[in-house]
């Protein structure tokens, strides 16, 4: 069994929480525990909007229910008529993450059975205490650089394999590769994005960083890299202008790493092109249309390496919705 960082925050809160309420002699004083059991999150971008909801919609529970008991009197069916007063002006104002906290305060109201400025004293430390302790350990989140970087390995290692067995295809003819590279690379990136996103919210300034910019840019490649694969499956001849595109895909999979200045690949890819314009028309049609493919290969292979180009000199903020990666 595997204990998760989270997990062993989750549960030093807890008990930070009820240890603070105990010493401050609070009635209940097991409830902030509660509290900060409800508000533990991912990213402090989330925790800070969890606390921040939690505390008015405690605010309004503390308040309503009071009110509610005092008028129809401390019996259970009266908490039928509060709920359903209750829960839709959470959601009114958009605070309805936090029916589940504040029905703690909620039922604190009724269990009491009176209302006095002691009680609301007494429930507004409570809060302040579970939320802000549950704030304080949500500041803290362990640095993910090393998840980073084993994600950056993976992917251009999956794509370096990609691009060594496109060119072997067309170099040798070898047709043994049963692509499950593509599957692989488009899990990694869908777990990239969920990394690349936890980072920037992990950031309260919500300052972009390079990872997730790194996404991006291999979400694009990916995408080309689908458009290139049956191109070169739709290639049925050995032809001199396969095997010359073929050794430079080699030379992009044994360099992918280092491909942020993409300049002398383009110009190389640009000598190729230029090579194939000298050479003699097609003798037949599976030849013409062969020659067409990689053609459109090529083309393909420009946009690659030019998309690593345009990524380096961009200042536009990428999009990392759920939507642009497909798998």
């Amino acid at each position: 069994m595997r204990i998760g960082f989270r997990t062993i925050k989750t549960a030093t809160g807890v008990c930070l929480s009820i240890l603070i309420a105990q010493w401050l002699e609070l009635p209940y004083y097991t409830s902030a525990g509660i509290l900060t059991l409800l508000c533990i999150q991912r990213t402090r971008k989330q925790s800070i909007a969890a606390v921040l909801d939690r505390f008015f919609a405690c605010i309004v529970g503390m308040l309503l229910s009071s009110a509610v008991f005092s008028l129809l009197g401390y019996k259970v069916w009266v908490i039928l008529i509060l709920y359903l007063i209750f829960i839709p002006i959470l959601v009114r104002l958009k605070i309805q993450n936090g029916i589940s906290s504040s029905s703690v305060i909620v039922m604190h109201s009724y269990v009491s059975g009176y209302v006095s400025l002691a009680f609301f004293a007494h429930e507004l430390a409570i809060i302040m205490v579970g939320l802000g302790v549950a704030l304080l350990v949500n500041l803290y989140m362990p640095g993910l650089d090393r998840k980073i970087d084993q994600f950056k390995s993976e992917v251009d290692a999956k794509m370096a394999s990609i691009f060594r067995e496109l060119g072997s295809y067309l170099r040798e003819g070898n047709g043994s590769w049963d692509g499950k590279e593509l599957l692989e690379l488009a899990e990694l990136l869908k777990k990239a994005r969920h990394l690349a996103v936890l980072e920037v919210e992990n950031n309260l300034t919500g300052k972009l960083n390079s990872f997730y910019y790194y996404v991006e840019l291999k979400s694009q490649q990916f995408q080309i890299i689908e458009r290139m694969v049956p191109l070169v499956s739709r290639i049925g001849l050995r032809l001199e202008q396969g095997e010359r595109i073929g050794e430079f895909l080699g030379q992009l999979g044994n360099n992918i790493e280092h491909l942020d200045d993409s300049r002398e690949y383009l110009q190389q890819l640009k000598a190729i092109r230029e090579h194939h314009k000298g050479l003699p028309m097609p003798q037949n049609r599976t030849e013409f249309e062969s020659r067409a493919s990689l053609f459109t290969l090529a083309n393909e292979l420009e946009n690659f390496l030019l998309s690593s180009k345009k990524h380096t000199s961009a200042s536009v903020q990428p999009d990392l919705s759920p939507g642009k990666i497909r798998t």
